[in-house]
């Protein structure tokens, strides 16, 4: 990509020199070499402003379209009133002409200025925001780097489970390349994960969009993406707690998938039968420890010998604890 626009500007470069020798052989009475130059420092200018604004978003540009239009309006309205009718033709209808001139510099700054501070509040400037009815709302999901990362919500989407749209702001995506690309072994891997999932997630039969938004450096980036989760009306999908919290507070829905991993796990009870991996000795000399995926311990009586094995067991007592709660169980016969 970096080539590509190198190429471009060297070829405008060329246009503008091309184009000033053409003006000055056109004309004789011109000096070929300030014709060039003058070429040649447009040609720069026009660059240097391209590379200045080389992190100009499009949601900003249309925003900067919109606040100099309504700008320019204004000056309009103004400009046409009859403020200005008793000037015209007077000694200082000059200064009338300059007062509008002004004017409408100065509406069209406040308004472009006004619109780019704003723009991630107006539904209008950003894209992907749909105008629909209050039973359509939250069809939009924003997605966050610690959801990529965890990986689970592949599996979901694979299941046909979620038909929402999935929406990943820029930021996002830069921060987990950033994480990718981290020399720290354990931190390159975590963000080879989450680049993973997103590329099979983009390989789905499901709607998932980068939306290019900028993120200042006064701006930290959980406050950037609850923002810009209120403006689009989008929940948030998260596994970062106090991201959650926030976004409660400033009323952004948001859904966490280990709340959802909860959920599913099914209610044990007493007289329950399935399958446990054993995996060390328990208090008990003749016991074996194993445990639930909610992380509860379950522990297996006269099943010290088959520490290591996957087996079927049978619950014969709860009992409630400070981790939540422990699991008594005896072999079932068949796999004993």
């Amino acid at each position: 990509m970096h080539q590509t626009f190198l190429v471009l500007r060297i070829f405008f470069f060329s246009l503008c020199l091309f184009g000033g020798w053409l003006v000055s052989y056109a004309n004789a009475d011109m000096n070929v070499l300030l014709v060039v130059s003058v070429s040649a420092g447009i040609g720069i200018l026009v660059i240097l402003v391209d590379i200045y604004i080389k992190g100009f978003s499009l949601s900003g540009f249309t925003a900067l379209t919109f606040g100099l239009s309504i700008g320019a309006f204004f000056s309009h309205l103004i400009s046409s009133s009859p403020l200005f009718e008793p000037l015209i033709g007077t000694e200082i209808e000059g200064v009338a002409f300059i007062a509008r001139l002004v004017l409408t510099v100065v509406m069209m700054y406040l308004g472009a200025v006004i619109a780019l501070r704003g723009r991630d509040e107006f539904y209008l400037v950003i894209p992907y925001v749909r105008f629909q009815s209050k039973l359509n709302d939250f069809s939009i999901t924003m997605l966050d780097t610690s959801v990529l990362i965890d990986g689970r919500i592949a599996g979901i989407c694979k299941s046909g489970w979620w038909t929402n749209e999935l929406v990943i702001p820029s930021f996002i995506l830069q921060e987990l390349q950033g994480i990718a690309d981290s020399s720290d072994p354990k931190k390159r891997d975590r963000g080879r994960k989450g680049l993973r999932v997103l590329n099979e997630l983009r390989n789905m039969k499901l709607e998932v969009r980068i939306h290019e938004v900028e993120l200042d450096d006064k701006d930290s980036r959980d406050e950037k993406l609850i923002m810009l989760a209120s403006s689009m009306r989008a929940r948030l999908l998260t596994t970062d707690f106090n991201l959650a919290q926030m976004a409660q507070f400033r009323g952004v829905q948001w859904l966490n998938l280990n709340d959802l991993s909860k959920a599913l796990h099914p209610d044990i009870e007493v007289g329950n039968m399935f399958y446990i991996d054993l995996i060390k000795e328990g208090k008990e000399p003749t016991q074996a420890i194993g445990y639930l995926r909610d992380g509860s311990m379950v522990v297996v009586n006269q099943a010290h010998r088959l520490i290591g094995e996957n087996v079927q067991v049978e619950v014969t007592s709860i009992i409630p604890s400070s981790a939540g709660k422990m699991v008594f169980a005896d072999l079932v016969e068949s796999s004993s």
